[in-house]
């Protein structure tokens, strides 16, 4: 076992997390992930460490010990390494996902690189809207006759998604922001059992989409929390993105517009222990549920907001996905060569994202409550760049050869078909071994009310 405590207790420390207790995480295992210029497994693996390390916090003070006595903890690197990547071992009914569409990905401009993301239909009917063309060669060639700024600017105003590839750096953003209310929320006390999971009774409200906030909330899932994800029924999620990340919980639909539905979701609110939120800011305010007016009313409600670009900044209301901001931000470039830019190997900022967002909240309720914080892609991007210790991993570069990804994939029954995908690297769950108890159902079809 290898023990280390450079990125562990970086993202500790930014939690909140009391001094010392970092060194409690331990490493073993084959790592399947590649480094490349970045660490990543770094990222991954420390990532992870403090959700384990949390979940074990909140534990013992639920049960009236100290967190100052937990026992070691350690994580399996190929566990890590499996979960980083689960949309690439999901299989439904035998079928793999595609995980980008036709009109996703770089493009070369008149004057560098564009990277888009048309997975969604109104995504791709904005490009293709501006660029006049609906095949990957027609887009090819409006694009090279374009500036990419131009192209980035233009899709966004139509309702699209492009990003110029950055080519250094973005600017520092924090991992994370914390403001505490003051308030303590309620009194969580013992589970139902002295075996009882850390999140036993606990109540998630869960207000994400795509990848990172979904991560978050099927690991919340995982460790007992009754967690209800509620999207606006004319918005559709991907099937394959749902039952790759609707583990642990279930999803209903309701119209915010609409006095019916917005007294169901005010019903919802007042009975919820934590918020976890993914939209840009400013979304959410529209309908009163931005964090000063969640914390407003319930002041011992853990809130946990996510968005792409962060919170300040001429991008700060721009939409985003991992795989933008990473252009953005300028790690496409790094992961460049002469044939264009390049990837991390793993959409490491949604899934490194959505684990520090389950241990805030975990750290939050072990504290009592009360406190907002507000992730995201943009901070973990520079988390990566900046902070994390580039020789922290002593066999940087490919991924071990001994790696197999098989002891970490389960199959189970869904809403969706038997799926095969990839357990949570926590170890957790129904039967110890990173496995939920049922599979997600299909996006849409619960009723929104708590268990």
């Amino acid at each position: 076992m290898k023990s280390h405590e450079g990125g562990t207790a970086q993202a500790w420390a930014a939690l909140g997390g009391a001094g010392g207790l970092a060194d409690r995480v331990g490493y073993g295992g084959a790592s399947g992930l590649a480094d490349g210029p970045l660490p990543v497994r770094e990222l991954a693996r420390a990532a992870v460490g403090v959700c384990a390390l949390a979940a074990a916090e909140l534990a013992a003070v639920r049960a009236g010990g100290r967190a100052q006595d937990l026992a070691p903890l350690v994580v399996d690197e190929g566990a890590v390494a499996t979960a980083f990547v689960s949309e690439r071992h999901l299989l439904v009914e035998g079928r793999t996902p595609v995980s980008f569409a036709p009109l996703s990905g770089f493009w070369r401009a008149r004057d560098g690189w564009v990277r888009t993301h048309a997975n969604y239909p109104h995504h791709e009917d904005a490009l293709v809207r501006v660029l006049g063309a609906g095949t990957p060669e027609g887009v090819a060639a409006e694009i090279s006759r374009r500036a990419a700024v131009e192209v980035q600017e233009a899709v966004y105003a139509a309702g699209g998604l492009a990003v110029a590839v950055a080519p250094e750096f973005g600017a520092p953003q924090p991992l994370v922001d914390i403001t505490r209310s003051g308030a303590r929320g309620r009194h969580l006390g013992p589970g139902a059992g002295p075996s009882s999971p850390p999140l036993d009774g606990v109540r998630v409200l869960d207000l994400t989409r795509v990848i990172a906030g979904p991560v978050a909330t099927r690991t919340l899932g995982l460790l007992g929390a009754d967690v209800l994800r509620i999207d606006a029924p004319g918005l559709a999620e991907s099937d394959d993105a749902y039952a790759d990340t609707g583990f642990g919980k279930r999803s209903a639909l309701l119209d915010l517009g609409t006095a019916a539905d917005r007294s169901v979701f005010e019903g919802l609110l007042d009975a919820a222990d934590v918020v976890v939120t993914g939209y840009r800011p400013g979304a959410l305010e529209r309908y009163g549920l931005g964090e000063r007016e969640l914390l407003a009313r319930r002041p011992g409600l853990v809130v946990a907001q996510l968005c792409a670009w962060g919170r300040q900044g001429a991008w700060s209301g721009r939409r985003g996905f991992d795989s933008l901001v990473q252009a953005g931000y300028g790690i496409s470039a790094a992961y460049g060569d002469e044939r264009g830019p390049g990837v991390l190997p793993a959409q490491a900022l949604d899934h490194g994202t959505g684990y520090l967002m389950a241990a805030g909240v975990l750290r939050a309720l072990a504290d009592g409550g009360g406190r907002s914080m507000r992730f995201s892609l943009a901070g973990t991007a520079s988390w990566l760049v900046r902070d994390l210790p580039a020789t922290a991993m002593a066999t940087a570069g490919a991924p071990a050869r001994d790696y197999r990804p098989e002891p970490w994939l389960r199959e189970t029954q869904s809403g969706y078909g038997r799926l095969r995908y990839a357990a949570s690297p926590l170890g957790v769950g129904a039967r110890g071994d990173g496995a939920w108890s049922v599979g997600p159902s299909r996006w849409g079809t619960d009723r929104p009310v708590w268990l």
